[in-house]
């Protein structure tokens, strides 16, 4: 066998074959081995000569046996539907419990499956020490919930104010007519290694002051309690949130690979007191603050454009988040914070909305050990969208929303009627608030009752546009 020759460089494939864990001290170490490949150096022992470079890893954390960590249940179960997705909600919750970081677990009463067994339901909440699990908020990161009170506005006018201003459906807003993103929090996105892309900065720009599709929605309404207007707003992070997402659970991929083989790849992490760790919290909070900023742009250009003057308090909080609380972290996937300093700018009051043809509801937390310090976010899914779809049978969704929805204006405001947004895809609202009351989760403070709402609605998926425009060519 033939020596290798001397200028075949050494390559990141080499340092991983090794043994080198990939990361920022692999240029060096590959300056370091190929300066003694220049000098004559062959791969044997240049490996040697690296080999004390490799990082001792600590022992593999193997998962929990089933049951040793059990979750708080916050639901009840009336008929066929519900007992069948408890029973699936119950099934996902107990295989995440094995994840070795989670130490507590509780499920809301709109919980419902969001994928794999193992993966975190919508209206699961886990705490996890030292550990940042993107997998449990998801690409949708910040969903949230914005109000302002409009004082004695028209609703039908402010809706129609709102849908000339607000952004529906894929993609961001078209060169001319994008909203102003402030240059402080720019700078934020540029500082931060995870934000720090030309997609994310790109889509930071162009994604503000719009609110994407599915269960999003911009909602008026009268409060029960005032009579007075109010405008609510639900979206999340758009394409932002979609890349931070993206890039932490690359990064919770190669923690788990080394820590936790075993652990499920949907619920990998990121350990908190590492330095990917604490840039990943950084960049959670730059995204909440981008999302917040994105309600108040809808919000204030609604304002402007119907001329309103009288104009009240504005509140908001995000259901779809992570929260630091002592020393653990919570994960709240579709499930709101109930304690009143969750964040520097909460005001103690949430908001739980249910459907399109329901008030939303104003809460105040009751911070209940037994929900984890959480209420729900809203009314959730007792079956798929696909299921909805069948049920319907010879019904068209147009017909569907006429009996739905009767007395509302209701639109849709980037496609046609989206039939799995009809209040009968969802959770009995009136069963969700007997829930909340029953396991004392949240006190209700008020209840905005509905005027009209504008959605998405069906819109195509985007491969389906571009197959279309692929095939004017």
């Amino acid at each position: 066998m033939t020596e290798e020759k001397i200028y075949e460089p050494v390559t990141g494939d080499h340092l991983v074959a090794w043994g080198h864990r990939p990361g920022k001290q692999f240029p060096a170490l590959l300056a370091r081995a190929n300066a003694l490949r220049a000098e004559g150096f062959g791969l044997v022992r240049i490996r040697a000569e690296l080999e004390g470079e490799i990082p001792e890893l600590p022992p593999k954390l193997e998962l929990r046996a089933t049951g040793a960590v059990p979750f708080h249940e916050n639901i009840d179960a009336a008929g066929a539907d519900e007992e069948d997705n408890v029973e699936k909600v119950r099934q996902t919750m107990t295989a995440l419990m094995r994840t070795p970081t989670i130490e507590a677990g509780a499920i809301m009463p709109d919980a419902c499956p969001a994928g794999p067994v193992g993966t975190i339901p919508v209206g699961g909440v886990a705490a996890a020490r030292n550990a940042i699990h993107p997998g449990m908020h998801s690409a949708d990161i910040c969903c949230s919930v914005m109000m302002t009170d409009l004082g004695d506005a028209d609703p039908k006018a402010v809706l129609d104010a709102a849908q000339s201003v607000t952004h529906f459906g894929p993609g961001g807003r078209p060169q001319g007519k994008r909203f102003t993103v402030s240059l402080k929090l720019m700078d934020a996105f540029r500082a931060n290694p995870f934000l720090d892309n030309p997609k994310s900065i790109r889509m930071a720009q162009e994604h503000m002051g719009t609110q994407g599709d599915g269960n999003h929605f911009l909602f008026v309404g009268r409060s029960r309690k005032t009579g007075r207007t109010a405008m609510i707003t639900h979206h999340g992070s758009r394409g932002p949130g979609a890349v931070l997402y993206k890039q932490g659970m690359i990064v919770a991929e190669r923690y788990r690979k080394d820590l936790s083989p075993a652990t499920l790849k949907q619920n990998a992490w990121i350990p908190a007191d590492t330095e990917d760790g604490r840039a990943y919290w950084d960049a959670l909070q730059i995204i909440r603050s981008w999302t917040k900023a994105n309600h108040n742009a809808i919000h204030q250009a609604t304002i402007e454009a119907a001329k309103l003057g009288d104009v009240g308090d504005r509140f908001w909080n995000e259901h779809n988040f992570v929260f630091r609380r002592g020393d653990l972290y919570y994960h709240g996937k579709g499930a709101t914070p109930a304690w009143g300093d969750y964040a520097s700018d909460a005001t103690g009051l949430t908001l739980i909305p249910l459907n399109m043809s329901e008030p939303v509801l104003v809460v105040r937390g009751k911070d209940a050990d037994h929900g984890l310090g959480f209420s729900p976010h809203g009314a959730g899914r007792n079956f798929s969208r696909s299921e909805h779809k069948r049920r319907m049978g010879s019904k068209t969704p147009d017909q569907l929303r006429v009996e739905e929805t009767a007395g509302l204006d209701v639109r849709f405001h980037a496609g046609g009627v989206d039939a799995s947004e009809l209040p009968s895809s969802y959770k009995k609202a009136d069963a969700v608030v007997r829930q909340i009351k029953a396991y004392d989760l949240a006190e209700i403070e008020d209840y905005i009752d509905p005027y009209g709402c504008i959605m998405a609605g069906d819109v195509p998926p985007f491969w389906a546009n571009k197959k279309k425009r692929k095939g004017r060519r």
